[in-house]
């Protein structure tokens, strides 16, 4: 089948009621474009299950803030369209908008989206929320697929999903790194030589915790505080949080036990990056 391009939310909502009455089952990839390994990967799995494969290119206004990097967001669409041909997708939707003249609805996530990423950027996970709703309605999969990368917008989708009975499978997805490291991300591209050597603190930071608690260290503020040291090394490095929380609910944790986050977002220059990873059931 070869790959097609819709423009509109209508033409795509036929595409997708046409694949159900076809009896397929549906993969959705959600993605704002500049596209890289990581998008590929998820791709790749939706299309390994199930019958058609979906994948949106919008850049989403509503969840940038202001002085944040909207109108230079990286538009890549003829490089994102190969990249989806070869990956397996059937179908690109890439509107020019998803939003009438005057939107006055929009999703509310309450405290999940007041903590980590949602006190610098506020508003922000609103905006996630209100155009992912609006694609699950569009696209109708039966699975959609995210990376565990955005830890804090997989929790947010999953919880957005269960509590508005939407009827899709939210698939998490690994992160996909680097070979040194760095997790992927759209933003990277914006990092000088020497930016893109100092970002590796991110993951240094993450690597040393995982050897702490391996060890035995269940202190959070310790480990917050030797991890921040980690950050401050660096120069052009500007640490926005390091939180230890429960997995689950984003409180944070005097002590790991259970099911924990550690998640960090810095600015490295002017780009602002995001890394984590996690711990299962701690005693």
């Amino acid at each position: 089948m070869a790959l097609q391009v819709v423009k509109t939310p209508a033409d795509m909502l036929k595409l997708s009621k046409q694949w159900t009455r076809d009896g397929k089952s549906i993969g959705f990839v959600p993605t704002m474009g500049a596209l890289h390994a990581g998008h590929v990967s998820l791709i790749e799995r939706a299309r390994k299950e199930n019958d058609a494969v979906a994948v949106s290119i919008y850049v989403n206004p509503t969840q940038f803030g202001p002085g944040e990097d909207f109108s230079k967001y990286p538009r890549t669409f003829d490089e994102d369209r190969k990249l989806c041909e070869a990956a397996g997708a059937d179908a690109i939707f890439a509107p020019d908008t998803l939003y009438g003249k005057d939107p006055r609805i929009f999703v509310d996530v309450g405290e999940l989206g007041d903590v980590l990423c949602g006190m610098s950027r506020p508003g922000h996970f609103r905006g996630v929320a209100t155009v992912v709703t609006k694609l699950l309605s569009i696209v109708r999969p039966d699975r959609a697929y995210f990376g565990k990368k955005d830890a804090q917008q997989l929790l947010v989708i999953e919880q957005l999903v269960k509590d508005l009975d939407l009827g899709c499978e939210i698939v998490p997805c690994p992160i996909v790194r680097e070979p040194d490291g760095l997790a992927m991300s759209s933003r990277n591209r914006y990092l000088s030589p020497s930016e893109r050597k100092q970002a590796l603190c991110l993951q240094k930071a993450l690597k040393y915790c995982e050897t702490k608690v391996a060890a035995g260290e269940r202190d959070a503020m310790k480990l917050m505080g030797e991890m921040a040291e980690i950050l401050q090394k660096e120069p052009d490095v500007e640490m926005d949080y390091i939180a230890l929380v429960d997995a689950h609910t984003l409180v944070d944790l005097k002590r790991l036990r259970g099911n924990v986050l550690v998640a960090i977002a810095a600015k490295v220059g002017s780009t602002r990056l995001i890394d984590n990873t996690s711990f299962k059931n701690l005693s």
